[in-house]
């Protein structure tokens, strides 16, 4: 399956994961990093983000930042994050809290007019893939309106086999393509580490475009040593 951005030879994603807590952001971040290496003008989105700061005079959630950090083209927070709750509760619960109602067409809107600036787009999905949003909406939903290629980022940990499998199922459900999986160890010493990821590889029908081990500085840059992007559709050739 291919998405209007893909025919056209343009790059774009949607990240997504086991759980929460598993990497999404290292994951968007080194994409947004391998894409500027690459001379490519990509934009970081991530729409839903709950939980925020007070710093330096304004409110910041460190995984917006972190895109923002990395990304070649800067837009504005009402594009690229157009839902911010500041409780790190499930979203639906902190829009509730706040009085806001989350639109999935408001999203794809905001995703448009930031794909038509940007020569790609990293878009970050918030929880694992099923995160309700509001009492018809939830996160698969929002991934199937966008019909982007899906990028699943596997925790490595004991569970991630069953997770990963099931999140792989609920993506096909959606009519998208899982373009690529990450195994990120999450898990220190995980035991069977190799094994996992060996019965992953099988049993998952996209190509594994690397390992992440535990890394005392994962920046994106150390990360990026670590994947392979190329395997991706419409990812730019070097």
């Amino acid at each position: 399956m291919s998405t209007p951005d893909a025919a056209a030879g343009k790059f774009s994603c949607f990240v997504t994961g086991t759980d929460t807590e598993i990497g999404k952001t290292l994951i968007s971040s080194t994409l947004l990093y391998a894409l500027a290496q690459a001379g490519v003008r990509a934009a970081g989105m991530k729409p839903v983000a709950a939980g925020m700061q007070w710093l330096e005079g304004a409110w910041h959630n460190e995984d917006v930042d972190r895109l923002a950090q990395v990304a070649a083209l800067e837009l504005p927070l009402t594009l690229t994050s157009p839902y911010l709750f500041r409780e790190p509760i499930a979203p639906h619960i902190a829009a509730h809290n706040e009085g806001v109602t989350m639109r999935v067409q408001h999203i794809v809107d905001c995703y448009a007019a930031v794909a038509a600036q940007a020569e790609a787009v990293v878009v970050e999905g918030v929880g694992g893939f099923c995160v309700p949003l509001s009492e018809d909406a939830d996160t698969a939903g929002l991934a199937g309106h966008l019909a982007l290629p899906v990028v699943l980022v596997v925790g490595m940990r004991l569970g991630c086999i069953s997770h990963s499998l099931l999140t792989a199922r609920a993506i096909k459900a959606q009519g998208l393509h899982l373009a690529g999986w990450v195994a990120n160890t999450v898990e220190v010493g995980m035991p069977y580490l190799a094994e996992n990821i060996e019965t992953l590889r099988t049993r998952l029908d996209a190509p594994l475009l690397g390992v992440v081990p535990r890394l005392d500085d994962p920046s994106a840059q150390a990360v990026a040593r670590h994947l392979d992007f190329s395997l991706l559709p419409a990812w730019p050739k070097a």
